[in-house]
């Protein structure tokens, strides 16, 4: 969608306001957004903000964790760098992206759990690449049985319960060739 006050850049601020019951929705490029000043009408964003910043304040990103120590118990800052590139985690939450591929894997154990409160779960569950197609297919269809198996056998629907074990079964062996 290209933005409705130039026409030139995509529209990627989007924002619903609503006044005294009165509800108006904005598409606006970030540009555009600055000139008409609507960064500014945004409550806590003096300076104005970007999507990431948003993001970082609902997610509380900049809460780092803080390790006891130091003159009196108080808490000394953790920084966690990358091997590869030396991004930090705080650095990351600020710019909303990693530097390397090595980041992914350093940051995992604090990627997780926000991928499970933004996203539901930790597992890309989006488009499927035509080459792997098959066998995330297999998968995916096997784990749904599994969820539908485990309700069978809470409802003591052992005669469906048994016709999906043995599907289950067929799909393990489909996946081990």
């Amino acid at each position: 969608m290209l933005c409705p006050e130039c026409g030139k850049r995509p529209a990627t601020l989007h924002y619903t306001k609503i006044v005294n019951g009165h509800k108006s929705e904005f598409h606006l490029c970030e540009v555009c957004a600055q000139e008409k000043g609507e960064y500014m009408q945004m409550p806590g964003f003096e300076n104005g903000f970007s999507f990431h910043q948003l993001l970082s304040g609902l997610l509380n990103f900049d809460a780092s964790p803080s390790e006891p120590g130091g003159h009196g118990g108080a808490p000394k800052p953790h920084i966690h760098r990358c091997p590869t590139c030396g991004l930090t985690y705080n650095q990351f939450s600020k710019i909303g992206r990693f530097g390397c591929a090595d980041c992914y894997k350093t940051f995992r154990d604090r990627l997780v759990p926000l991928l499970r409160r933004v996203h539901g779960h930790a597992s890309h569950r989006g488009k499927i690449p035509e080459r792997t197609k098959g066998e995330l297919k297999l998968r995916r269809e096997l784990e749904r049985l599994k969820e539908e198996l485990a309700l069978r056998v809470q409802a003591e629907e052992f005669e469906e319960a048994a016709r999906l074990r043995d599907q289950i079964r067929s799909l393990q062996e489909k996946l081990e060739k």
